[in-house]
């Protein structure tokens, strides 16, 4: 990230934030000078003579004051005052959140060098969560300007007026670098606009939507025809979990012309009621397999997690609970290997491991304090499938080998093989990389999202000899450090973008991909 204050910014340095202040000309390279600015006096300092340029010094002088700003580029003039503002040679400093602060006035922005992909977009309303949908544009996508469909939930003002919204991200472009040295593009690349693209098919959905997910298709499949469902599950603040079909509203978005059927999308094809007014967080679709239903799970605040499985006939929803936890049910995740085992957190502090067919419907293993404070989101590693990442109210990120959970027992929290404790707000979101098995993504409340490798040993003579005494205090795993947003609710990574994340916070989405994963 950039941190601008005057003559300084922010630039990635192996993926750290450091300082270094530029002038140009004497002036800082980040000001854009207007009239009202007294800086602006500075503007044409070498084609004045130099008798004018003293009347102006001090026509400048009387209008600024005692409490006007100062310009760190001004040095204490001589007797030649226009030499004061030569440029001076550019400095570097390690900024660390939560090390560092921000000076007054101080701002930080993105470092476009850092990036390969960066945008920002916003819908009329806060989407506090969203899933990726599949689709037909191919795997392993490298390809610019890029586009990806997700779909998302408001939490609008009024309950009546919230929506589930079916979204496509197009022109989506690589990074303009800001010192791209690169002269022999074609003409055509200076007139490309970088702004991405954002349209959208909207539901109206009654309440604000807790969380939203997309049933998972199998790997390289194509969409299903846009007469075949594809469903889509809402957590709603009033208690009732709706399960759609936006099937229709994806291909409206994909062919100009085409015309959905309201009747197919306009209403929820099921309901689940059984948590009564009780509303929830926590919500899985089980992974697609050729020889089981699909299944999903749901948890609420007063602890009860159901199970609706569809059949030929429509879905159900298996009246008796699972209930071991004693407080609210943050997160589900079911196993990408056993097809009747997944895993809850909640806010008692505890993972739990369940499986199905336990006709107790009570966990079959636990780690009853796997965290300081609630635990608040977890994720199970698809590649190395005994590894699950938790995160915690006290901004604790822990990684968990499942092998070392033995069945009737409880594992204390001591047990986890990773922790990290960058964050300094709850952790409000956790993701693996969908190929790469050691890189996981997070985000905090405080306004940070994380890439974390697990495979980077520490390497204290390499930072040194690098870095000197500047970023000890970055742990080496930590790859990249996203910031920008405000209150950042959720991530996810695209399956068929690699490296392309999206997130999503109060101030809305950042779809981007950085030059680090």
């Amino acid at each position: 990230m950039k941190r601008l204050a005057d003559d300084k910014d922010m630039i990635e340095v192996d993926g750290q934030a450091t300082a270094k202040s530029r002038a140009v000309d004497g002036k800082p390279a980040s000001r854009r000078e207007t009239k009202d600015d007294p800086r602006g006096a500075f503007e044409d300092e070498w084609e004045d003579e130099i008798e004018e340029e003293e009347v102006d010094n001090e026509h400048e002088e009387s209008e600024r004051g005692e409490d006007a700003m100062d310009v760190d580029t001004i040095q204490e003039a001589d007797e030649d005052e226009f030499t004061a503002s030569a440029p001076k040679e550019a400095t570097e400093s390690v900024f660390i959140p939560g090390v560092h602060a921000l000076g007054e006035d101080e701002v930080l922005e993105a470092d476009q060098s850092a990036y390969e992909m960066l945008h920002q977009m916003s819908s009329e309303w806060p989407c506090l969560s969203f899933d990726i949908l599949r689709d037909n544009l191919g795997e392993n996508r490298h390809e610019y300007p890029a586009t990806a469909y997700i779909v998302s939930g408001t939490q609008a003002e009024k309950a009546h007026r919230n929506e589930v919204l079916v979204m496509k991200m197009s022109q989506l472009h690589k990074t303009q670098k800001d010192d791209d040295d690169s002269d022999d593009d074609d003409d055509e690349d200076d007139d490309i606009e970088d702004d991405g693209i954002l349209e959208y098919r909207s539901i109206p959905h009654q309440g604000g939507v807790n969380r939203i997910r997309a049933q998972p298709l199998p790997a390289k499949s194509q969409l299903p025809p846009p007469d075949q469902p594809y469903h889509v599950a809402t957590w709603s603040e009033t208690g009732k979990v709706h399960i759609w079909n936006v099937r229709q509203l994806i291909e409206a978005l994909a062919e100009p012309g085409y015309t959905a059927d309201s009747a197919r999308w306009n209403s929820p094809v099921y309901t689940i009621a059984s948590h009564g007014r009780a509303e929830g967080f926590a919500m899985d679709w089980s992974p697609p397999g050729p020889s089981t239903s699909l299944r999903i799970l749901t948890g609420d605040i007063h602890s009860k997690i159901y199970l609706s499985t569809a059949t030929t006939a429509g879905f159900n929803t298996a009246p008796q609970p699972f209930a071991s936890h004693t407080s609210s049910v943050e997160d589900i995740q079911w196993s990408p290997q056993e097809s009747t085992v997944f895993a809850s957190c909640s806010a008692d502090q505890s993972v739990r491991v369940w499986d199905i067919r336990v006709k107790s419907r009570k966990n079959v293993v636990s780690i009853p304090k796997a965290h300081d404070s609630d635990v608040n989101v977890i994720s199970w590693n698809k590649g190395t499938t005994y590894l699950l990442a938790s995160g915690g109210d006290e901004g604790g990120i822990k990684i968990w080998d499942l092998r070392n959970l033995k069945k009737g027992s409880s594992t204390p929290a001591s047990a986890s093989v990773a922790s990290f404790n960058w964050h300094t707000g709850p952790i409000t979101s956790i993701e693996w990389h969908p190929s790469e098995d050691s890189i996981l993504a997070a985000s905090g409340a405080d306004d940070q999202v994380t890439l974390w490798d697990l495979s980077v040993e520490h390497d204290e003579d390499a930072i040194r000899a690098s870095h000197g005494d500047k970023v000890k205090e970055v742990p080496p795993q930590l790859l990249f450090l996203h910031q920008g947003q405000k209150d950042v609710k959720e991530l996810h990574w695209h399956p068929q973008i690699p490296g392309c994340v999206i997130t999503t916070a109060q101030d809305g989405f950042n779809v981007f991909k950085t030059i680090s994963v």
